[in-house]
């Protein structure tokens, strides 16, 4: 490599999915993960951010399942039901834009769902916090190619 030559960065091809998008200043996974952290239940704010796809509807494409750190996730849907995703896209990269927020369900909730799910009462007393998701509503989504 001369002196002067530039140097090339590796672009990466993108499919587009809703609203048209760029990948540009997008934020980390970390860094959204800190934004999440920072929502009560009810704030949204309008975001961007690139991480990896956990896991994809596998019926229609309907929804996302997105990689955040320390084993969380972000759950995905499309805004107005209006676009969908490939079905075989878990396993690839995401640039997502849309609105983030959090949601909580609460112990008595929670304790119902796992009632429901026929788990014993000695699992349900365990229940005791309730529990914190991470959702977002996307207008328009990229995928690495």
């Amino acid at each position: 490599m001369k002196a002067n030559e530039p140097v090339k960065v590796a672009q990466v091809d993108y499919a587009s999915f809703g609203d048209k998008i760029s990948a540009e200043k997008a934020l980390t996974k970390e860094q959204m993960l800190k934004r999440y952290n920072n929502l009560k239940s009810g704030d949204t704010i309008n975001v961007k951010f690139t991480t990896h796809i956990n896991d994809v509807c596998k019926k229609k494409g309907c929804w996302m399942s997105l990689e955040l750190p320390d084993g969380k996730e972000s759950f995905v849907k499309f805004k107005d039901y209006a676009f969908f995703v490939p079905l075989n896209a878990a396993g690839q990269d995401a640039v997502v834009s849309g609105k983030a927020f959090v949601s909580e369900i609460s112990v008595s909730q929670l304790r119902h769902y796992a009632k429901d799910g026929g788990k014993s009462e000695e699992e349900i007393a365990k229940i005791t916090k309730p529990e914190v998701t991470y959702g977002f509503l996307a207008d328009g989504v990229l995928i690495s190619k």
